[in-house]
């Protein structure tokens, strides 16, 4: 490939006369032709919960689950809006479902994901027959024939590594000019609400994959922001552990201090149920068991108002997320000011992840097989250099030419950073919010709308509203649930808390849920303008 190509997506394809599909792909009737719809019917439409007590029941097998979803992807994620989502399928994911469809048949069920298809980000190890890749080039040949922890605990309890999604490559560590949700190997995800629009975050394929209904469940990974805004723009729930909870070993990595993986998913129930078979730390426990839809009554929570951001329909749905805590029973309690004012805080955050970056990278391309010939992050950019036509033609490697001649882990400039940004969000942070305002949660919204796709320009955002970027730094527990949509675009509501506190910021998320069930399903528009309220400005009124 010697330009990068985009599929278009005209108005047209969406509003063409032919038979509504199903989500097996194949007619639902013989009748006259009527529009084609992309939304999900069936199992497909369902949260991994209600897929997960359908298998365990007979309703439905693993095998037409995968069969359903694999047609799915092809009718909708490779075809028909061509969202871009999933960089490779599983080959053995049929086989391995009749497998366990065996297994269940002759009483000996795994687990509760016994047969739940999950769709991993494609910088996560699997031994099944994918390579990990990051979305380079450089990596197409990383089939490592190793489960990673997560993976590993997944497989126990009885899910289906459906598929890798695509991503931004090299989780958007790449340069300071990137695109979200482009990848060299994958070309550019789409989102699935309004096609134009940014999928947000280096796991912008798990998002769009999840929100599009292409597996029960899907794992992001996240260094600051990038399993809570795909999930937020996406319009599904993401949940961000405290760092350590889920093993780190065997993903490609960016930040010792702040990687973490974590599930995303139509549902808090169901991100709960991922994390207990992802987590692996000394504070696992069964998050399933310890949702409480009651855990608000008599509960203090912390509203911090400083991130709440200029956009005003995102502040409506946030006051009226708010009050819906306070009529659950919660205490509100307003904090205005953010309490991270130390100097240079964003070059020290940088700092520390250039650093963190180059060792683990370093460490990581050592390990893999012999089919990998990147070794060293010096190499890779040389190789990039090389197949600049397919690497480099959209944006550069600032990131890693910045990376590569800093010095080790032992450096006191980056021990500086590492301690400055961590007091920051920790004592400084979060810690001292709770304690000073006696509260057991905070909450935010937990982003933006975004902005269109720009090949040209890079990621152009508007104000970004949220303080997940505290949660990230502090490698504290953060859960984002959707709270409604801004002109058909989804926006969400964030829950964030100290740290091991994942069980809790967990529930007060599910308690949110349960009363409120704002989860848009994706609408597959090709732009904004083709919404009524929208559409007509943009002609004038002498036109109208």
């Amino acid at each position: 490939m010697n330009k990068w190509i985009t599929i278009p997506v005209a108005a047209a394809l969406l509003a063409a006369c032919s038979p509504e599909t199903n989500t097996d792909g194949a007619p639902a009737s013989s009748g006259a032709p009527e529009t084609v719809s992309y939304a999900p019917t069936g199992w497909m439409s369902k949260s991994l919960p209600e897929i997960a007590a359908a298998l365990q029941s007979g309703e439905v097998s693993s095998e037409d689950l995968v069969k359903s979803y694999l047609a799915r992807i092809e009718n909708v994620d490779r075809s028909g809006p061509t969202l871009q989502s999933v960089l490779t399928v599983n080959p053995d994911a049929l086989e391995q479902a009749r497998a366990l469809d065996a297994m269940r048949a002759a009483g000996e069920p795994i687990g509760p994901l016994h047969g739940v298809p999950i769709i991993l980000k494609d910088n996560i190890e699997t031994k099944d027959q994918m390579a990990t890749t990051a979305g380079a080039l450089a990596l197409k040949d990383n089939i490592t024939g190793r489960d990673s922890p997560l993976v590993a605990g997944l497989r126990d309890a009885g899910a289906i590594i459906l598929a890798k999604a695509n991503l931004s490559q090299w989780a958007n560590f790449r340069s300071n000019d990137s695109m979200s949700g482009w990848t060299a190997l994958g070309g550019q995800v789409r989102n699935p609400h309004q096609l134009d629009r940014n999928p947000c975050g280096s796991s912008s394929g798990s998002g769009a994959a999840a929100a599009s209904s292409m597996a029960a469940g899907t794992v992001g990974t996240e260094t600051n922001g990038s399993v809570i805004c795909p999930s937020t723009v996406n319009g599904v729930v993401g949940f961000k552990p405290t760092v350590g909870l889920v093993s780190q070993q065997y993903i490609i990595p960016i930040s010792a201090s702040q990687d973490t993986a974590g599930p995303m998913t139509k549902s808090v129930k169901g991100a709960a149920m991922m994390m207990n078979a992802m987590a692996t730390g000394d504070m696992k426990t069964d998050y399933v068991t310890a949702l409480d839809a009651g855990i608000l009554a008599g509960k203090r929570v912390g509203v911090l108002r400083f991130a709440e951001g200029p956009n005003a329909d995102i502040i409506a749905l946030f006051n009226a997320a708010v009050a819906e805590l306070e009529a659950a029973g919660a205490t509100v309690i307003e904090i205005a000011d953010n309490p991270v004012t130390v100097d240079d805080f964003g070059g020290s955050s940088r700092q520390l992840l250039y650093h963190e970056f180059k060792a683990g990278l370093n460490d990581y391309l050592a390990s893999t097989p012999d089919t990998v010939k990147t070794r060293t992050l010096s190499e890779l950019i040389a190789f990039n250099i090389e197949h600049a036509d397919i690497e480099l033609a959209l944006y550069d490697q600032s990131i890693f030419d910045i990376s590569v001649p800093l010095p080790g882990l032992d450096d006191p400039a980056y021990i500086e950073a590492r301690d400055k940004v961590q007091k920051a969000t920790r004592e400084d942070g979060i810690d001292a919010l709770m304690a000073t305002h006696n509260v057991e949660i905070l909450v935010a919204p937990s982003g933006p709308v975004p902005g269109r796709i720009d090949a040209i320009n890079g990621d152009v955002w508007p104000s970004f509203p949220g303080a997940g970027w505290m949660a990230a730094i502090a490698g504290y527990p953060h859960v984002s649930v959707p709270m409604g949509t801004v002109h058909g675009m989804p926006v969400s509501f964030s829950f964030m808390g100290a740290k091991d506190q994942d069980a809790k910021v967990l529930s007060f998320g599910y308690a949110y849920e349960q009363r409120t069930h704002l989860r848009a399903e994706p609408q597959y528009l090709p732009t904004a303008e083709a919404r009524e309220e929208i559409a007509g400005p943009m002609k004038g009124y002498l036109r109208q």
